[in-house]
């Protein structure tokens, strides 16, 4: 069965509002949340709670994190020391891949609004442990809450400024800007924060569509979790509407799509450049063919298709292993099937519950007789991992 999420930003989104509506939906999951929240090395002296809140129009759930004057509050933290950090954690791996990429989003985030590099990054307010606390917390109800899919309703852009360590910065704040780039804003004439970075860099994280495009669903779990602020006319809240739909063989997400041609660069150094390319961080396939350019040269025809996040890092990368002057980038959904790897076998199920099996080819360049022995293994091993239910012919 498949399970949307769908986040409803009447008020905003935030790192607290988040967990606060996902444990308003799942309350059983406090402990657990809580625990987890410790795992990444939180001090005692650093007090969580899980509370019933309620304004003049909706009752739900708020998330505290409160600093002690003698834990302080770790607001300048290296992004390295930080990612190190929860490197060393006893965090669950899941949990902690979820964690470290949503703050390397925001490091992403942070270094492209200030011109360095995001390894080199300090992150302020969200060093602190409460921002430390919600992303965790975050990446935990993430994991143990299973979505196929996650939705998002219209954000609201808000106006004004806020305080930083780098002095006033407008609203939206601009790593907030850079984190929901290809998102729709409405500005509902309130003032003040209602998207912050955390929270930004959580959405980022979930790719959520938001074109309305979702199939039917079965309304389950709603909960609402409460922010700090208050709005005239609106209760400053999250919403989580959890759908039950009928089973999918697929899920659901966005990538970003580079591509540009090349008509005056070497085939070998073309070669070496998009094998360059194919290495990266992010990227995840790199395609290239034949077309005819401007004065009838022969090009290349070249798409990368990346991650979201890393988009930036991988268009300058293209400029450096290429010598293309310009390329077009666009953020694409895309469907994938479901499939889990078996001894170096990957093995798909189909809709229809027809199931198919590839083998990894590297793993069978090692036959010493050449194509047929190659083939030969590559369908043992094939119709040993369907065990004789799929259909690979």
């Amino acid at each position: 069965m498949s399970r949307r999420i769908h986040l409803d930003a009447v008020g905003g989104v935030a790192g607290d509002m988040f967990v606060a509506a996902m444990l308003d939906a799942h309350p059983g999951e406090a402990d657990d949340t809580l625990a987890t929240i410790r795992a990444a090395g939180l001090p005692q002296s650093v007090a969580l709670e899980v509370l019933p809140h309620r304004d003049h129009t909706l009752t739900g759930t708020r998330f505290a994190v409160d600093l002690s004057e003698e834990t302080g509050g770790e607001d300048h933290t290296p992004y390295r020391e930080l990612r190190a950090r929860l490197n060393d954690s006893d965090l669950p791996a899941n949990t902690r891949d979820r964690a470290q990429d949503i703050f390397a989003r925001l490091a992403a985030a942070e270094g492209a609004v200030h011109g360095i590099d995001a390894a080199d990054v300090t992150l302020h307010e969200v060093g602190n442990w409460d921002s430390i606390a919600d992303i965790v917390g975050a990446a935990h109800l993430i994991e143990a809450r299973g979505a196929t899919s996650w939705s998002v309703s219209a954000l609201p852009m808000g106006s004004g400024h806020v305080k930083s360590a780098h002095g006033d910065l407008p609203l939206p704040a601009p790593a907030v800007v850079e984190l929901l780039k290809g998102y729709a804003l409405h500005d509902d004439g309130r003032k003040g924060e209602r998207i912050t970075p955390t929270g930004a860099a959580i959405l980022a994280h979930l790719a959520p569509v938001q074109d309305g495009a979702h199939g039917p669903g079965k309304l389950g779990e709603c909960g609402i979790g409460f922010g700090t602020k208050q709005f005239p006319g609106i209760s400053n809240v999250l919403r989580v509407l959890e759908l039950e739909g009928t089973p999918t063989a697929f899920a659901e997400d966005r990538v970003a799509v580079l591509s540009f041609e090349v008509d005056d660069q070497s085939p070998e150094d073309l070669a070496v450049g998009l094998d360059n390319l194919r290495a990266l961080d992010g990227v995840l396939d790199v395609l290239q063919a034949p077309a005819f350019g401007k004065k009838g040269r022969i090009a290349a025809q070249i798409q990368v298709l990346a991650r979201e996040h890393a988009r930036e890092a991988i268009t300058a990368a293209c400029f450096s292993e290429t010598t293309t002057l310009g390329l077009r980038w666009e953020i694409k959904r895309r469907a994938i099937l479901r499939r889990e790897e078996t001894g170096g076998v990957k093995l798909v199920t189909r809709p229809g519950g027809v199931k198919t099996a590839k083998a990894d080819i590297d793993r069978l360049a090692d036959s010493e007789s050449g194509h047929a022995e190659r083939m030969a293994r590559r369908r043992q091993e094939e119709d040993d991992a369907l065990g004789g239910e799929g259909d690979n012919d």
